[in-house]
């Protein structure tokens, strides 16, 4: 028979639970499709919101992740929002932070107490708790992420803002950008990119304490080396021309590239789910440069010192 306990806070009387048993060596990896299953490879074309009315586009996996709610990773939802010139849409997730691309357009963000305006390629992340108000003052659309599954999953709500809102423009970006593929070390760096970073932020150099933000370029006819880490990357492609794609998989060969790959062809304007814990590798045969915009929930990650990036 079960126990009664009173909850001396509203002294409502529940029952205790039967706790449950595992034998270790068939629970303490549960990461199988029966179970817990792997992040799942996943594109989402920009045919979603190329037209239509002014809406907030979930690129949900929650389903096949087995999450309580719309999520893109186990632990972020990526959308994507469409804004009609002179309409408004309002984000409130209950998640610690959000972070900004604008695709295209321009228009105005509060945020709590803080306003300011945005215009095509400039980036920006914004404490959650105060959510976001978008408007555009011509047709727009922004990509965006954030953290709200990892709240749903720790049954938390949001009580700090731990940084102000940040912007960083798109003039700026481009600029500290081409200042890295000039510089005399790029061909030996393993890739030609910027981190956008929060002041509040300095022992992990993110943009937000969850998120991670990186701004990147690949020359025409060139490669990056593959790589893994254990954050989730949600990759959003700015422009390509085709014959750029990238290889993921689980294992490395004797020469170090990816063994039995998955390709991924881009897009510009997609994005594409890089699982965690996965080699991939990122080339462009094409003859123009192209710029991709991964989004990791390595904030987290690098604070609890468990990133683990390497590279081949």
């Amino acid at each position: 028979m079960d126990s009664l306990v009173i909850d001396p806070r509203n002294d409502v009387r529940d029952t205790v639970a039967q706790g449950q048993f595992y034998e270790y060596s068939k629970a303490a990896n549960p990461i199988r499709p029966t179970l817990t299953p792997r992040v799942p490879y996943h594109f989402f074309s920009p045919s979603l919101y190329a037209d239509g009315e002014s809406r907030i586009v979930p690129l949900d996996l929650s389903t096949a992740l087995k999450c309580p709610g719309p999520a893109t990773g186990p632990g972020l939802l990526a959308s994507f929002v469409r804004i009609n010139a002179g309409d408004t849409i309002e984000m409130e997730p209950n998640a610690t932070s959000i972070v900004f691309y604008v695709i295209r357009g321009q228009g105005r963000a509060v945020n709590g107490d803080v306003a300011f305006e945005w215009n095509h390629g400039d980036f920006f992340a914004v404490p959650a708790i105060d959510g976001a108000t978008l408007t555009a003052s011509s047709d727009a659309a922004l990509y965006a992420v954030h953290d709200a599954p990892l709240l749903t999953y720790l049954g938390v709500r949001v009580d700090t803002a731990r940084f102000r809102p940040v912007l960083f423009r798109s003039a700026d970006a481009n600029r500290e950008l081409d200042r890295v593929r000039r510089s005399p070390a790029a061909a030996e760096r393993s890739r030609i990119s910027v981190l956008l970073a929060a002041e509040e932020f300095p022992l992990t150099r993110t943009v937000t304490h969850t998120l991670w933000a990186m701004y990147g370029t690949i020359g025409a006819g060139t490669e990056q080396k593959p790589h893994r880490h254990q954050s989730i990357a949600l990759d959003y492609i700015v422009e390509c021309e085709p014959g750029c794609y990238s290889l993921v998989g689980t294992e490395l060969d004797e020469n170090g590239q990816i063994k039995d790959p998955t390709r991924v062809d881009w897009e510009s304007g997609c994005v594409f789910v890089t699982p965690p814990g996965y080699w991939h590798a990122h080339f462009n045969e094409s003859g123009a440069e192209a710029r991709l915009i991964p989004i990791q929930d390595a904030g987290l990650q690098t604070y609890l010192r468990t990133l683990d990036i390497r590279f081949a």
